[in-house]
């Protein structure tokens, strides 16, 4: 007999976990990260304190699992991009538009992602300890190795150092989640002006971007 994967008592646990993330996210949401305590989370949900801190030991604690979880969001989606046999001028393409499509459609976990509110900060930045191992470094990682394929492809310039321009994409995805999660009529700035979707002005967001990096052929 095949072994279940997982206990009732584990799926039970996972289950609350993953309500109190849940919670945690909508408060950090309404009142930011200084109104994000145990007690006002127990409130949210009718758990006692005591119950939460079975399940988190401290406010920090959770905010980073609320962290690693985007993140772990991000990489479970940009995998299965890099994992397609679709062609490469594609596939960049599409892994560029859905990192800032997740922020957008998740704005206050994305917000959670990069609050400092925790003993790290933001967690450990590329080539600090413990960088490699969480799910943000993955996912940087996943961007990078894309870079690099484009460069071994002849896709890419040459000249390209993969982690650095990794790390000025990501800066720009970063910026336009930010700007369509705080200005609400972003991208129309002004009432005449023409009128073109979120999603296809992140689309096109991607083109430019992975354009920026392209190798011209003669």
């Amino acid at each position: 007999m095949t072994a279940s994967v997982s206990s009732p008592a584990e799926r039970r646990r996972n289950k609350i976990r993953a309500r109190i993330l849940t919670a945690a996210e909508s408060v950090f949401a309404r009142e930011g990260a200084e109104g994000l305590s145990i007690r006002r989370l127990a409130e949210n949900i009718d758990y006692s304190p005591a119950a939460i801190y079975k399940y988190f030991s401290s406010k920090d604690e959770l905010v980073d699992e609320l962290k690693e979880s985007f993140f772990e969001l991000i990489l479970e989606n940009v995998n299965r991009i890099a994992d397609t046999s679709t062609p490469f001028h594609e596939r960049s393409r599409d892994c560029v538009a859905t990192y800032v499509r997740i922020a957008t459609e998740k704005p206050h976990h994305y917000a959670a992602a990069f609050t400092g509110e925790s003993p790290s900060g933001q967690g450990p930045v590329d080539g600090e300890p413990g960088f490699e191992s969480s799910k943000k470094g993955q996912s940087f990682n996943v961007l990078r190795g894309m870079i690099q394929e484009g460069v071994d492809l002849g896709a890419f310039r040459a000249e390209i150092d993969p982690a650095l321009a990794a790390k000025s994409i990501w800066a720009s995805m970063h910026g336009l989640a930010m700007m369509i999660v705080h200005i609400p009529s972003f991208p129309a700035l002004r009432p005449d002006q023409p009128t073109i979707s979120r999603q296809e002005f992140i689309t096109f967001h991607a083109d430019q971007v992975i354009r920026g990096l392209e190798a011209h052929h003669g």
